[in-house]
């Protein structure tokens, strides 16, 4: 795991192209060699991060109504793009190829089917959400939307969440 919070740190300190096997072994101290106990290769590094920024979005609790688990998990995938700009666009790059990554993935899918969304439709439905909201959250931190007020973003943010509940509702009721 050191590994893995040390190549994130790596990256949001000096761009996510900065993260090479060498340029970690010598933050970490040790040889390039040493690294390969903890990750295959670079690929696995990247998914290793994709898992960390993952996990960086809380888990809503069970019991609340999937708009709210929903609306949470967005939220916290917002704030996690602010946190690391330069690594989050691994988000929409790299699959879920973890099993703690794939694990962020399912929370999604199980407040769709707590929604109603029959289950040959979730993996879609999820696909589609999280687009839209990494897309937000990313077109955010890279700028797109600097011309708006923080309270402006705030507000086309919830209006998004709204309109994507409303979608589902709406789909549901199709």
């Amino acid at each position: 795991m050191r590994v893995l919070s040390e190549a994130l740190a790596l990256a949001d300190e000096r761009e996510l192209d900065a993260v090479t096997m060498a340029a970690l072994a010598q933050r970490l101290g040790v040889t390039t060699m040493a690294l390969y106990r903890h990750v295959t290769n670079k690929a696995d590094l990247l998914d290793g991060l994709v898992e960390l920024l993952l996990a960086e979005a809380v888990q809503p609790a069970p019991q609340l109504a999937w708009p709210e688990r929903l609306a949470a998990f967005a939220t916290d995938l917002r704030a996690t793009a602010r946190r690391h700009p330069s690594v989050f666009p691994l988000l929409l790059e790299r699959p879920a190829a973890t099993a703690a990554a794939r694990q962020a993935r399912d929370e999604i899918s199980l407040a769709l089917a707590d929604a109603g969304i029959p289950q040959q439709d979730t993996d879609q439905m999820q696909r589609l959400l999280s687009t839209a909201i990494l897309g937000f959250a990313l077109s955010e931190v890279a700028g797109r939307f600097d011309a708006q007020t923080a309270p402006q973003r705030d507000a086309d943010f919830e209006l998004l969440l709204e309109i994507l509940t409303e979608s589902i509702q709406s789909r549901l009721r199709a």
